[in-house]
């Protein structure tokens, strides 16, 4: 699945950013990001595909140099609430100017004919308004939460799967709906 790829190093920050000081983890988040960018351009991978790549490989190389110019920061409190932020203001900000980062996900998976279809373009609105909207509920929650109870590592951590975890299956599941009303309906 092209998404777990994409937020692969998302992914592995969130896991490591418990056991790390809050700099290294930065760097293993840089790392990942900046290296799945390469790689994907190596494939030939379109620009417009690699959104979510793009953005963690800023994120993550605008925190390293932040953590590493000053280590003992209170933000270093609140990273895992800027990550979700920062993906809600990526998902948020990609349907603002209307390129929605799904969009050029789903075009390397379906054929060319197909990228055309206003269908198809609102299925993938509709896909990055539930990813947004999922991050940004992370984010509100996980802010309220470190707030209130910095050490609910558990909370913490069913937070961060529930919102990945939620638009995972949203975007599995809607186009199969989507499909399946298009063929129903008469033409």
């Amino acid at each position: 699945m092209n998404y777990l790829r994409s937020f692969a190093p998302w992914i592995v920050y969130a896991a490591v950013a418990t056991q790390l000081d809050w700099r290294y983890s930065a760097l293993v988040g840089l790392l990942l990001s900046a290296g799945l960018v390469v790689w994907e351009r190596r494939e030939r991978r379109p620009w417009d595909s690699m959104v979510i790549e793009l953005s963690a490989a800023v994120f993550f190389g605008l925190l390293a140099v932040f953590a590493f110019a000053d280590p003992g920061s209170a933000a270093s409190d609140q990273v895992v609430t800027m990550s979700s932020a920062w993906l809600a203001l990526t998902a948020w900000g990609s349907l603002v100017i209307g390129r929605p980062f799904t969009l050029g996900i789903a075009r390397q998976m379906v054929q060319p004919q197909l990228w055309r279809n206003p269908l198809f373009r609102r299925t993938n609105v509709v896909i990055t308004a539930v990813w947004a909207s999922a991050f940004t509920i992370e984010a509100l929650a996980l802010g309220f939460l470190l707030a209130f109870a910095p050490h609910a590592t558990a909370a913490v951590v069913t937070f961060k799967v529930a919102g990945f975890a939620v638009p995972v299956l949203f975007t599995i599941r809607y186009p199969r709906i989507v499909r399946a009303r298009a063929l129903k309906e008469p033409a």
